[in-house]
């Protein structure tokens, strides 16, 4: 066998096989990304919510700051628009108005009612619709984070720990 045959066949059987190793590899699909990460994401913001002390919703880091309930009903606000969105509706964001939901069971009701409805969106868009572009899930998810971090820190601030943060059992 001449060498650059016998290089050849090597190359070969090299490729065929790395390429299970390189599947496995491999960076999952963009719609799968993008709905994983919005499925997370909002699980731990509504394990937050359900968690947070009812007395403490009114509860502000700052006089001039939104209290809990009401950043809960601020990321709402962002699901709802996402969810109008991605259904291709002509939409602005509309802020829900947090003196609307005066109890915890109220603003958790509605922090679920917006996870439910994004979601469902989100898993009726075709996965190759995100090829062309992955807004609004993208921009809402990072302002949700945002908002993640922020909770944190009213958790932080009147001495508890956010669930994500505890130890797993």
């Amino acid at each position: 066998m001449k060498n650059g045959v016998r290089s050849t066949l090597v190359l070969a059987l090299l490729a065929v096989a790395a390429r299970p190793v390189l599947a496995q590899n491999s960076l999952p699909p963009t719609a799968k990304s993008v709905r994983g990460h919005f499925t997370a994401l909002n699980k731990r913001l509504l394990d937050m919510a359900e968690d947070f002390p009812g007395d403490k919703y009114d509860f502000r880091l700052k006089p001039e700051m939104r209290t809990f309930g009401a950043v809960i009903v601020h990321v709402a606000s962002g699901n709802i628009y996402a969810a109008k969105a991605g259904r291709s509706e002509n939409v602005n964001w509309d802020e829900l108005d947090p003196q609307d939901y005066k109890t915890k069971a109220a603003v958790v009701a509605l922090l679920k009612k917006s996870i439910a409805d994004a979601d469902a969106t989100l898993k009726a868009l075709p996965d190759d619709s995100f090829v062309k572009t992955v807004e609004p899930w993208i921009g809402v998810m990072e302002h949700s984070a945002e908002h993640y971090g922020l909770l944190v820190a009213y958790y932080r601030a009147n001495g508890l720990v956010p669930p994500a943060s505890r130890p797993k059992k």
